[in-house]
């Protein structure tokens, strides 16, 4: 994720994800499974306003990846985070809290399948689906280039 970041639970190699609870950056899932040995918490905001969800919304999930090659790369999240349309969806406060709730699931995929069918859940997913498949093959295209 971040270039030169080094994991905080080895403190030798390069970081590549981060703690789904407290976001701390680590390289393998060796060093995950020892950082998750001790519980772990979302960082304290400094921000005038609380996060919407409390500490008692939040679900701790471990994180599992299956197919590597389906994890989102940096141009891919980059392209997500500044498309307007994305933000622009984000306005409706329904989809917010339908996106709250499958995030505060403890059965978040039984969730997201609800959400599905809901239209506006489900364009706003296409859009995604479509900022990160001309990422994807802008990334690609200028690689061969």
């Amino acid at each position: 994720m971040g270039h030169g970041v080094v994991c905080q639970i080895c403190n030798k190699a390069r970081s590549k994800y981060k703690c789904p609870s407290c976001r701390a950056p680590y390289c393998s899932v060796p060093c995950f499974k020892k950082h998750k040995e001790n519980p772990c918490a979302l960082p304290v905001f400094s921000e005038e306003k609380p996060p919407t969800a409390g500490p008692e919304l939040l679900v701790e999930r471990p994180l599992v990846v299956e197919e590597p090659r389906e994890v989102l790369q940096r141009p891919q999240l980059e392209a997500t985070a500044s498309s307007s349309e994305i933000h622009s969806a984000l306005k409706d406060e329904n989809l917010r809290k339908l996106i709250l709730s499958i995030d505060c699931s403890p059965d978040a995929e039984k969730e997201l399948e609800k959400a599905m069918g809901v239209d506006a859940f489900q364009i706003f997913t296409d859009k995604i689906l479509s900022t990160i498949e001309t990422s994807w093959t802008s990334a690609n295209l200028g690689a061969n280039a």
